[in-house]
């Protein structure tokens, strides 16, 4: 006996609501991947909370955050002037859910250390350049010091010559002071610690007398009177501090140092989740509150390309490398 019409539809219609299950069933046909991001996304600051990079790490992780649809979360890794974090993230699994603040330190790291446990080439995959900064060369004010000829003078005068702190050993606040160092023939003693915010807290206090610190942690202490700006590493005067004269205007022509930060995933990541940060990356970066706070820090946003930071990578290490083999710089 056939089946009555309204039977028969009812048959069809549970037939075809199983199809669905039964192509998922059958062998060899590969599930559909969820969309990413599916969960939390770790972002490894290789420098200790306080600093420009943490700052500027907080910031526009509360705006991928908001693009990605996922809380983004700040690790701070110390050690080893961000090797220690950079090492983690380099042996993380490459699903997007570990990332890195890739900085000017692994580039001169390259060259400053003799082994790593990663390489900053191979290791990392591009995702874009964040904002770049210039570093400010402060001393505490209880010295004699109010401009870069006092400093020369001050050096001079004192047979261990001057004490200049920063956030370790490969850092763009160290090769600053280096680069000075080898420019000036003065006597500098390098005090590298695990990040800008203890270095601050020491050069304060009198335990060492100077540092070349990126701008954003040290323009507080500097407009509290904690610390005295005598000059910048920038090729012109920032707008921030409009009567702290360059290094260049101060007796060193060409003296420019721009440190600068940029997000990175581990190797291997797949395209379309780099392509997908690339655009929350750049999609906060131009968002005019995080413009403004950036600029507060005297940071320039960096809107880019993965290949525009490859680039940079590049030629920063090569810059580094020539440095670091006319300065004699170690790695203390």
């Amino acid at each position: 006996m056939k089946p009555k019409p309204s039977r028969r539809r009812a048959i069809s219609l549970l037939a075809l609501a199983c199809l669905p299950a039964l192509a998922i069933a059958q062998p060899g046909t590969p599930p559909s991947a969820p969309a990413w991001p599916v969960k939390p996304i770790r972002l490894v600051v290789g420098y200790s909370a306080g600093g420009a990079t943490d700052l500027i790490a907080r910031q526009v992780g509360v705006r991928l955050s908001e693009q990605l649809g996922q809380p983004v979360t700040v690790d701070n890794r110390t050690g080893a002037n961000s090797n220690v974090g950079a090492e983690v993230v380099s042996h993380a699994p490459p699903d997007g859910y570990t990332l890195y603040v890739f900085t000017i330190a692994n580039t001169i790291n390259a060259s400053l250390y003799p082994r790593l446990g990663y390489e900053p080439q191979k290791d990392f995959e591009p995702i874009g350049l964040i904002a770049s900064i210039p570093n400010v060369l402060v001393v505490n004010p209880s010295l004699p010091i109010k401009s870069v000829e006092d400093y020369q003078r001050f050096a001079k005068a004192n047979k261990d010559g001057i004490t200049f702190a920063s956030s370790g050993s490969g850092s763009s606040i160290h090769l600053s002071g280096e680069i000075f160092k080898m420019q000036s023939r003065l006597n500098l003693l390098h005090v590298p610690y695990r990040g800008s915010a203890p270095a601050i807290s020491d050069l304060i206090g009198g335990q060492v007398q100077s540092m070349f610190d990126n701008m954003p942690s040290a323009l507080p202490h500097v407009r509290a009177g904690r610390l005295r700006a005598i000059a910048v590493t920038s090729a012109q005067r920032s707008p921030l501090l409009p009567d702290v004269p360059t290094l260049a205007e101060s007796g060193y022509p060409g003296f420019e140092v721009q440190s600068w930060f940029g997000l990175a995933a581990p190797a291997g990541t797949p395209a379309a989740v780099l392509e997908r940060l690339n655009q929350a990356l750049n999609k906060s970066l131009a968002q005019p509150e995080l413009r403004q706070r950036l600029q507060e820090m005297a940071a320039t946003p960096l809107p880019g390309t993965p290949e525009q930071m490859r680039q940079t990578i590049a030629s920063e290490i090569k810059r580094w490398r020539d440095v670091v083999k006319a300065s004699g710089a170690k790695a203390d």
